[in-house]
């Protein structure tokens, strides 16, 4: 959904084949593997949990066993638990930490021997603005993007050598089913810190992905 289908869709339309994962719905992905296959690439959805480190690495053997090969990543998977820091359950905590950047760690790691043995590939995080500057009432969020930043320096750091690059994005308001549940007034507010006046789209987002 929101920035992962907006990427998926302008990299279909670039002439790359692709491979998506989803969590729940089999109908809506085999809707949308119909809809990218339009473009005439090889397309195929993958229920897997990003945030499970052995369900990443049968995730990436499935892909190469398929496709040959995975050139580019785009570790996208993000949820929000927003609250206080007082009212902040644990649950909530761990499950923003665990979807958010343990599924970046679980995904890297899943792809790194082939793109080792192939040296090359490009791997890309999606972090935040959040990630940088905080946000009240979003510490688990703001402390999960923070860290893929850090993650993401040290693994460029560390395969730079072997032509693998890995970078991260960090979006400020983009406009997607996941913001809307923040209702009118919150994202009225978020629009008017915006030089603009206006959010960011899925497709501003996708644009920067295809370009690295």
């Amino acid at each position: 959904r929101g920035i992962g289908r907006g990427i998926a869709k302008l990299f279909s339309e670039n002439g790359a084949n692709i491979a998506f994962t989803y969590i729940s719905s089999v109908q809506k992905a085999k809707l949308f593997e119909k809809e990218l296959s339009v473009n005439g690439c090889k397309v195929k959805g993958y229920k897997s949990d990003a945030s499970d480190f052995r369900a990443a690495e049968k995730l990436s053997k499935d892909v190469i066993k398929d496709f040959g090969s995975i050139d580019v990543l785009v570790n996208n998977a993000g949820i929000t638990r927003d609250s206080l820091l007082m009212r902040m359950s644990e649950d909530d905590f761990d499950s923003v930490m665990n979807i958010n950047m343990r599924s970046v760690f679980n995904m890297t790691k899943a792809v790194l021997r082939p793109m080792l043995k192939a040296k090359s590939g490009s791997i890309i995080n999606m972090s935040s603005v959040v990630g940088l500057k905080g946000n009240a009432g979003q510490a688990n969020y703001a402390a999960s993007k923070s860290a893929i930043n850090g993650f993401t320096k040290s693994t460029a750091l560390e395969l730079g050598s072997r032509n693998i690059r890995c970078n991260s994005i960090a979006p400020g308001f983009i406009e997607t089913e996941m913001t809307e549940a923040l209702g009118d007034d919150m994202i009225n507010q978020w629009r008017e810190q915006i030089p603009l006046k206006r959010g960011g789209t899925p497709e501003d987002i996708a644009n920067t992905t295809l370009f690295l």
